[in-house]
C-alpha cells in the first residue's frame, strides 16, 4: 500500500503544480494549499471532481473537512482510506 501511496501523492502533486501554475519546488507534500493561497473555494471544487474522477472516489457531505484537504500529504491519505472503504 505504501507504493500506492507514493504513486497517488506525486499524481495529486503533479495536478496541484499544473492547476496553480507554481513552481515545483515551491509546493511541498505538507504544504497547506488553500492557507497559502494556491487554491479557493472554486479550486476546491474543481480538485474533488479531479480525486473522484481520477482515483475512483465518492465524497460525501462529511468528507468535506479541511484536514483531509489542507495538503498534499493530507489528500493522500484521504485517497488512501476511501480507496480502502
Amino acid at each position: 500500500m505504501n507504493t500506492d501511496a507514493n504513486a497517488i501523492r506525486e499524481k495529486v502533486k503533479e495536478y496541484i503544480q499544473q492547476t496553480t501554475f507554481v513552481d515545483k519546488e515551491k509546493i511541498k507534500n505538507d504544504s497547506l494549499i488553500f492557507k497559502e493561497g494556491y487554491f479557493d473555494s472554486m479550486g476546491f471544487v474543481v480538485l474533488i471532481t479531479y480525486l473522484e474522477e481520477n482515483f475512483g472516489i465518492k465524497t460525501t457531505d462529511s468528507d468535506l473537512i479541511e484536514e483531509n484537504f489542507e495538503s498534499i500529504n493530507a489528500i493522500t491519505d484521504f485517497i488512501v482510506r476511501k480507496s480502502i472503504n
